[in-house]
């Protein structure tokens, strides 16, 4: 897996100050795609030193997120679960254009996700109209609860 570049954003992961980290090779290809860039295997290899040095390199984020990676799901599950194991206290989001059931391997190591496909009609996450959805997850000793926040992104009206 390989990633582009990185971010400290406030909009992706609400509350949050997180480390958006932009994965190419994206085997999705949505039409309207305001990132067609990361559809191309490019850019350097995204391994668990590698996120670590990262994080360590953005003191002040409490999130990391994952921007893709849906061509190596399993890869984005074993550096969540890095993270989780060594930097306690950092949450961990993953925005997918995978549906909710292809992404439940993930589901345990992370805290949030933004799941569905880029429908242009429908709009993004801030539109009420979009068909993705972002999910908040709260792991019990049963099976993790997944509670919709996507109403937080939609544009206030005033």
């Amino acid at each position: 897996m390989k990633f582009v570049d990185t971010k400290v954003v406030f909009r992706e992961v609400p509350d949050r100050i997180a480390l958006a980290i932009n994965i190419s090779n994206c085997p999705i290809g949505c039409p309207g795609c305001h990132s067609k860039y990361l559809w191309e295997d490019i850019g350097e290899p995204l391994d668990k030193n590698t996120l670590l040095s990262l994080i360590d390199a953005n003191p002040g984020i409490n999130c990391v997120s994952f921007m893709g990676g849906d061509a190596e799901p399993d890869m984005v599950r074993e550096l969540a679960e890095t993270v989780k194991e060594s930097r306690p206290g950092i949450e961990i989001c993953w925005y997918s254009g995978r549906s909710l059931e292809k992404a439940g391997s993930v589901i345990p190591y992370l805290d949030f996700i933004k799941t569905g496909p880029f429908i242009e009609e429908f709009g993004p996450l801030d539109e009420v109209t979009t068909n993705q959805r972002f999910y908040h997850i709260t792991h019990t000793e049963k099976d993790p609860i997944l509670s919709d926040w996507t109403s937080r992104f939609h544009k206030k009206i005033e």
